[in-house]
C-alpha cells in the first residue's frame, strides 16, 4: 500500500523566466515559442534538478515509484533527478499530472488578458481562480476531477513511497484532494508563497488521512548553492517572484 507520496514541481522553465520578464516588463505576450507541453528547463533549472539528485544520492529513504507529467520540463526534471542519484525507478507517464491548460489565454501575461479578453478577465475577477474556465480550457476544479482519477491508479499500484513530478497547480490540488482542504484553505495556503522549483512535499498516510509533513522544501538546493527560484503564472498571476530578487508572488494560475 502506498504510504508516502512525494510531490516534486519540476525545475524553472524556459517558460518561468520569459513569464516573469513580460508580466514585469507589462508585456501583452510571454513569447515562449514552444508550445507548453514542449518548454524546456532552463540552466538554472537543470542545476535544480542536479542538486535534488545530489541530495537523493545520499538520502537512506527514498522513492520506489515514479509517476510523472509527460510535459517535457517534468520529464526533464525526473530524468536529471533520478540519474545524480543513481535511481532506476518504474516509471510511468501519465497525461492527467499534465499543468493546467489555459484555452484562449495561453500565452498571455495577465495585462494581454485584460487587453485581449476584457469580458473574460472579469468573469475571472466574478468568479475566482479556483472556478474559473478559460475558453478551451480548465478551471482548477477540472484539474482536480482528473486528478482524482489518476489518485486512484497511484494509489492501487505498486510502491510505498510514490515520487510525482508535476506542476505547481497540479501539487496544489494533489493537497487540496488529500488533505481534505476546502477553497478557502487551500488558498489561504497559497497565498503563504508558490510552490518553489524542485522543492519537496513529503505527504504520508497516517490511518485514513493524508498529512504534509514536509511542505515546499528546498533544503537541497540552498546545501549545494543553487538558486531558489518561485514563479507563479502567466495570465492570473499579477507579477511572479523570483526569490533572487527579492519579491514577493500574489497568488496565481503556476505554470
Amino acid at each position: 500500500m502506498v504510504s508516502e507520496l512525494w510531490l516534486v514541481r519540476h525545475g524553472e522553465s524556459t517558460g518561468n523566466v520569459a513569464a516573469t520578464r513580460a508580466e514585469r516588463a507589462g508585456e501583452d505576450e510571454v513569447g515562449v515559442p514552444t508550445r507548453d507541453a514542449d518548454t524546456p528547463l532552463s540552466d538554472t533549472g537543470r542545476e535544480q534538478a542536479s542538486a535534488l539528485g545530489a541530495h537523493w544520492s545520499r538520502a537512506q529513504a527514498l522513492p520506489d515509484t515514479l509517476w510523472c507529467s509527460p510535459y517535457l520540463r517534468a520529464r526533464e526534471t525526473a530524468r536529471i533527478a533520478l540519474d545524480g542519484a543513481g535511481l532506476r525507478l518504474r516509471t510511468r507517464v501519465d497525461e492527467r499530472l499534465r499543468d493546467r491548460e489555459l484555452g484562449v489565454v495561453d500565452g498571455l501575461t495577465s495585462h494581454g488578458m485584460r487587453a485581449r479578453f476584457p469580458q473574460e478577465a472579469a468573469r475571472r475577477d466574478h468568479l475566482g481562480k479556483f472556478y474559473y474556465r478559460p475558453p478551451g480550457g480548465e478551471s482548477w476544479t477540472d484539474v482536480a476531477l482528473r486528478l482524482r482519477s489518476v489518485l486512484r491508479d497511484i494509489q492501487d499500484g505498486p510502491g510505498e513511497r510514490v515520487l510525482i513530478v508535476a506542476h505547481d497547480a497540479v501539487i496544489w490540488l494533489l493537497r487540496y484532494i488529500l488533505e481534505e482542504l476546502d477553497e478557502e484553505s487551500l488558498f489561504a495556503l497559497i497565498g503563504r508563497g508558490n510552490v518553489r522549483n524542485t522543492s519537496v512535499t513529503v505527504l504520508r498516510r497516517r490511518d485514513d488521512s493524508w498529512v504534509a509533513d514536509e511542505a515546499n522544501d528546498v533544503g537541497h538546493l540552498e546545501r549545494s548553492d543553487a538558486e531558489v527560484t518561485e514563479h507563479a503564472g502567466t495570465e492570473e498571476a499579477g507579477a511572479p517572484a523570483h526569490r533572487g530578487d527579492h519579491r514577493t508572488a500574489p497568488a496565481g494560475q503556476p505554470r
